[in-house]
C-alpha cells in the first residue's frame, strides 16, 4: 500500500474501533478540510452510512460558503444531522483574549450537546501537526466529567494498540485524522474527489487556509485556485497552516487553556 492506503486503512480501523466499544458516540462536523475528509473515511467505513449521528457546534457565525457546503451534503449523504447552538460570549471566560474567548464558546456549545445527547465520546478531526498543543493527544483521549483534558497524564499508545476501556464518568475524544499531516489531508481529497468549500481556492490573490469563525479567520496570500495549485504550494510554503487564525496570534498559553477545558 501507499501511504495514502496505509493512512485510510489506520483511520478506518478506528472509526470501526470506536464505534464498537463505545456507545453512544457522535462525530463533530466543523465543515472544513479535515472534518470532510474524517466524514468521507467514515462513509467509508460502514459501506455508504455513517451510524452515528454527526453534529456542527455552530457559533452562528461560519462563511456562507460553509452554510450552504453543509446543508448539500447533509442531506445529500443522509446524515443523521443535527446542529447544536452555542451560548453568547458573555456565557465565556473574560479572562481570555478576544478571539479566544469567541472561539471559547464552541466548547462551551459542545459540553451543552454532551450532556443533551449524555454521549460517552464524541470523533473529532484535529491532527498532531497543526498546533503543539494539539500534538500532545491520543487517538482515544480521555476528559473528565466536565470535559477537563489533563495533557500531562494520557495513556500511552504503542503500535495501533488504543485503551478502549475507561471508567465510568469518563467522556472520551476520538482522533482518527491525528497521524495525517495537512498535505496528505489534501493528497486524500484530491484522490477520492472529496467536495470542499471553495474559500481554499484563491480569488484576488487570497485563499483560506484554515476555515473557523469569518470574524476571527483571515485569507493568506496565495494563487492556488486548484487543489494541484494547493498541493504545490505546501510542498513549498515556510507560512503555518493556522496563520490566518486570530485566535493563534493571541497569548500563548490561550489555545493550551482551551484544550484544556474542552477546546476541539
Amino acid at each position: 500500500m501507499d501511504r495514502l492506503d496505509e493512512l485510510e486503512a489506520q483511520s478506518v480501523y478506528i472509526l470501526r474501533e470506536a464505534y464498537n466499544r463505545i456507545e453512544p458516540l457522535a462525530m463533530l462536523w466543523s465543515l472544513g478540510k479535515d472534518s470532510n475528509v474524517m466524514l468521507w473515511l467514515a462513509r467509508k467505513a460502514f459501506f455508504g452510512n455513517v451510524p452515528f449521528p454527526v453534529m456542527h457546534v455552530d457559533t452562528g457565525k461560519k462563511f456562507k460558503e460553509m452554510y450552504a457546503f453543509r446543508d448539500r451534503y447533509a442531506a445529500e449523504w443522509k446524515l443523521d444531522f443535527h446542529r447544536e447552538e452555542c451560548p453568547p460570549i458573555d456565557a465565556v471566560d473574560p479572562s481570555l483574549p478576544p478571539a479566544a474567548r469567541s472561539a471559547a464558546r464552541k466548547t462551551e456549545g459542545l459540553r451543552t450537546a454532551i450532556a443533551k445527547y449524555e454521549l460517552r465520546a464524541v470523533i473529532a478531526g484535529i491532527r498532531r501537526d497543526e498546533q503543539a498543543t494539539r500534538a500532545k493527544e491520543r487517538v482515544f483521549s480521555p476528559r473528565d466529567e466536565t470535559g477537563q483534558w489533563d495533557f500531562r497524564d494520557q495513556p500511552p499508545e504503542f503500535w495501533d494498540q488504543y485503551k478502549t476501556d475507561f471508567p465510568p464518568g469518563a467522556h472520551i475524544r476520538i482522533h482518527p485524522l491525528l497521524h495525517w499531516t495537512e498535505l496528505d489531508i489534501w493528497l486524500y481529497t484530491r484522490r477520492e474527489g472529496i467536495p470542499i468549500v471553495p474559500l481554499y481556492f484563491a480569488r484576488d490573490g487570497k485563499r483560506y487556509r484554515s476555515l473557523g469563525d469569518e470574524d476571527i479567520t483571515h485569507p493568506i496570500d496565495s494563487d492556488a485556485a486548484t487543489l494541484d495549485d494547493v498541493i504545490a504550494e505546501l510542498q513549498t510554503t515556510k507560512t503555518a497552516e493556522r496563520a490566518g487564525r486570530a485566535m493563534d496570534h493571541e497569548r500563548e498559553d490561550a489555545f493550551e487553556r482551551l484544550r484544556a477545558t474542552g477546546y476541539m
